[in-house]
């Protein structure tokens, strides 16, 4: 619901651009981002290190489409791409390269929880393209600063959750 109540912001300030954004959730859970924003972005895609969370992903994309399909609403784009593995493998950044054909650094908006932000800020930092933004999940009041990026502070924290930084 965070999310949701963060949208209309993320759409005026540009910051997903509909149909046009390439979205990478870089510890996607089940998937219930990915799923939030598959509606709103080009392609979305997650990976996940803990493979029992993972596997959580199908059955309830399935239910979910069960839902929609029998309140007569329209399907899930099929937009959406999950991968196991660990974030910062360059072999899980081929695969989505393969599967997708969009490789990360073609990326334009990163997110994720506060578990290992400061790993995947230097990772965008290293392999993001300029512009790139980096949405992370948990901050209120205190709100690091990493090289390379710098803090969109007239936006976060958006909500009071969520901190907002574009790569230089």
């Amino acid at each position: 619901m965070t999310l949701l109540a963060c949208l209309d912001r993320l759409l005026d300030e540009g910051i997903i651009k509909p149909q046009e954004t390439f979205f990478l959730d870089l510890g996607c859970a089940d998937g219930r981002v990915n799923i939030f924003f598959s509606n709103l972005v080009k392609l979305s895609v997650g990976i996940e290190l803990d493979e029992w969370t993972f596997e959580e992903y199908g059955p309830l994309r399935s239910e979910l489409e069960g839902t929609l399909k029998a309140e007569g609403l329209l399907d899930l784009p099929a937009n959406t791409f999950l991968f196991h593995g660990d974030s910062t493998d360059e072999v899980v950044h081929e695969e989505i390269r393969g599967e997708t054909g969009v490789p990360f650094q073609e990326f334009d908006l990163f997110y994720t929880y506060l578990v290992m932000h400061e790993e995947f800020a230097e990772l965008i930092a290293e392999k993001g393209k300029r512009g790139a933004i980096f949405m992370v999940y948990g901050f209120q009041k205190i709100l690091p600063r990493y090289k390379g990026f710098h803090l969109l502070d007239h936006i976060s924290p958006m909500e009071g959750i969520l901190a907002l930084y574009q790569k230089k």
